[in-house]
């Protein structure tokens, strides 16, 4: 019997969400997604911690200020259960698209621990996949958690198997060899708007938009899948929170931007490229074409020494106790 491969078309949404705001960066998603959808896309990616904003004021002053943003960002944190994710369940199911959503998140067990997020939609609005952010990188750790391997998978779909990894993830070989293991065909790539490392006179600064190029370009010809790479934008929601001491706006506005864009199997751009202002990007995506290049290099396959090399991936979930409930709730007897 003769196999068939998915085609489709995929956007990736290079936006600015309403900076610490999760309610009307939602309701800005929702959006999103019905303008993709009317113009075909059938999956919609959005930028790293898009809900409710990348925590950009770690790069650019030092811990002992940033003590209001830590707790804004807490409390616009999301649970899966969340009324508000329930609305972006609802966007994808109406329109009929999968999508791919960076957000940070919190749990019930503490109001201070939070991750740094992915959830994948499906077309139905089931939820596919949650994935924490692994290991967050360089001042990141001020404010997310690493995460565990549970999410660290791929997700079959009826456009194709779906992985993702967020932002420095992408540099991690051995996460990214875990996903094509897995049979990887799309993979979602989510970015921040800047990530400043250096004062802007300083040319040894980090080149965002460089780095986010070789990363998605070599994952995509390693992997011979398609890579849908979604940054977030600089908007003045983000300039003026964070930009008010003097040099914070200027450190901002002269930071490498992130790039949103799409490659293919063979790590060739196939679609626009968008980075310094807000907007959709789409590409025309075929299964199919990750077939011929597999005959080269599959990593996966007729290309790797099983023999010699081994990866062990531990995706036992990690949680902060475990309750062993042998005798009845106290209070639960008492109201009875």
């Amino acid at each position: 019997m003769t196999k068939t491969y998915p085609r489709f078309k995929a956007a990736a949404c290079h936006a600015a969400p309403v900076f610490l705001d999760a309610a009307r960066s939602i309701v800005k998603a929702c959006d999103l997604i019905a303008e993709a959808a009317r113009n075909g896309a059938r999956l919609v990616a959005f930028p790293e911690s898009f809900v409710p904003g990348f925590p950009v004021w770690l790069a650019v002053q030092a811990p002992i200020h940033n003590h209001r943003f830590f707790a804004a960002l807490a409390a616009e944190a999301l649970t899966l259960d969340h009324p508000l994710m329930g609305k972006l369940r609802d966007a994808a199911r109406k329109h009929g698209v999968v999508v791919s959503m960076g957000f940070t998140e919190g749990t019930l067990a503490s109001v201070g621990c939070l991750w740094n997020s992915n959830v994948l939609i499906d077309s139905d609005g089931s939820i596919l996949n949650l994935h924490r952010k692994l290991m967050p990188t360089f001042y990141e750790k001020l404010v997310w958690a690493p995460g565990d391997a549970r999410g660290l998978r791929v997700k079959e779909t009826g456009i194709g198997r779906i992985g993702m990894l967020i932002c420095g993830e992408n540099t991690n070989p051995l996460a990214r060899f875990a996903l094509m293991a897995e049979g990887e065909q799309v993979h979602v790539s989510s970015y921040p708007p800047i990530w400043p490392t250096r004062p802007v006179t300083n040319n040894k600064r980090y080149d965002l938009r460089r780095a986010i190029e070789v990363r998605a370009a070599a994952h995509a010809f390693e992997a011979k899948a398609f890579n849908i790479v979604a940054s977030a934008a600089v908007d003045d929601s983000m300039r003026k929170a964070v930009g008010t001491e003097p040099g914070l706006l200027e450190l901002i506005d002269r930071s490498p931007r992130g790039v949103s864009m799409v490659l293919g199997p063979t790590g060739d751009l196939v679609s626009e490229v968008l980075s310094e202002n807000e907007g959709i990007v789409y590409a025309e995506i075929d299964i199919a074409d990750c077939i011929e290049p597999k005959q080269f290099h599959d990593v996966v396959g007729g290309y790797n020494r099983f023999d010699i090399f081994k990866l062990e991936i531990d995706r036992t979930p990690r949680e902060p106790a475990h309750f062993i409930d042998g005798a009845p709730d106290p209070a639960k007897d008492a109201a009875q």
